[in-house]
């Protein structure tokens, strides 16, 4: 019996499962809306399945301290343990933005109008407010950290255009409604290079990272190979959330107590 194992077999056959499944879910779904839940739903699985149980995935509402919402959105990478609340009201859950590390639109294919309606959705969650606070760790206190980027991207089945179309759309968002990763299962899968640095000598946190995206300068789009479009997609959202995010900023409690006129108490 050999002692090795071909790991591009392995995530071969995780690719094919994976378009069988949306295959059938498309090919035997007649209504729009059951179809867009299946497939939505797909999405979620897979990515509760592989990432690391420190990612929660949800369908989601995302919303700040200051009451304001994002659109409804069809994915939600999120963290719930520096961000420990989140409210589930008529099977709806509203996600705090403090908690957001990934949002995704997902479709059955890619197009441009698809690509712009991902943009709209994504800034409607960039642009929420966040908070962030001291925290204890091992007995030693930090202050409060500047807030991460919130990854913005579509998932889709099939795509409907070309690469080079595809990277002319990416490139005419602008601002907190840029994409930084996509999907088309049986196509490929794209990141985007961007040219910019936060300014460190903003010192609020909100306004340092909405400068942060309105001066984002597009500079170049990768595209994977067919066969590779889920493993790609899974290493880059990997090397993303780990290498680039990190953990997500400690969520103020006290911005979201102050809504039922209550202040909590930082020592015990």
């Amino acid at each position: 019996m050999s002692n090795k194992i071909n790991i591009a077999d392995l995530f071969n056959g995780l690719q094919k499962q994976m378009i069988a499944q949306l295959n059938t879910n498309r090919d035997f779904i007649e209504h729009p809306g059951s179809k867009g839940d299946s497939l939505e739903n797909t999405w979620i699985e897979w990515l509760r399945k592989y990432l690391p149980n420190r990612y929660c995935i949800d369908k989601a509402i995302v919303i700040d301290s200051k009451g304001n919402l994002s659109h409804q959105i069809d994915l939600v990478i999120y963290d719930q343990h520096y961000t420990p609340f989140v409210f589930t009201q008529n099977g709806i859950h509203y996600i705090p933005a403090e908690g957001v590390y990934a949002v995704f639109e997902v479709k059955p294919e890619l197009t441009k109008a698809y690509i712009e309606y991902a943009g709209e959705k994504i800034e409607s969650v960039r642009k929420l407010h966040r908070t962030s606070t001291n925290i204890i760790d091992r007995g030693k206190k930090y202050e409060p950290r500047s807030l991460t980027k919130i990854l913005g991207g579509i998932l889709c089945s099939v795509s409907a255009i070309k690469n080079d179309t595809i990277e002319k759309h990416l490139k005419a968002l602008t601002g907190l409604q840029t994409i930084d990763l996509g999907c088309s299962i049986e196509t490929g899968c794209f990141y985007i290079d961007y040219k910019n640095d936060e300014d460190l000598n903003i010192n609020d946190f909100n306004d340092r990272i909405i400068e942060y995206y309105e001066k984002r300068d597009y500079e170049s789009t990768t595209f994977s190979k067919s066969d590779k479009s889920l493993v790609t997609l899974f290493l880059q959202l990997m090397r993303y959330l780990q290498q680039s995010i990190g953990t997500v900023a400690a969520i103020d409690l006290n911005a979201y107590s102050q809504s039922i006129n209550f202040t909590i108490d930082p020592e015990p």
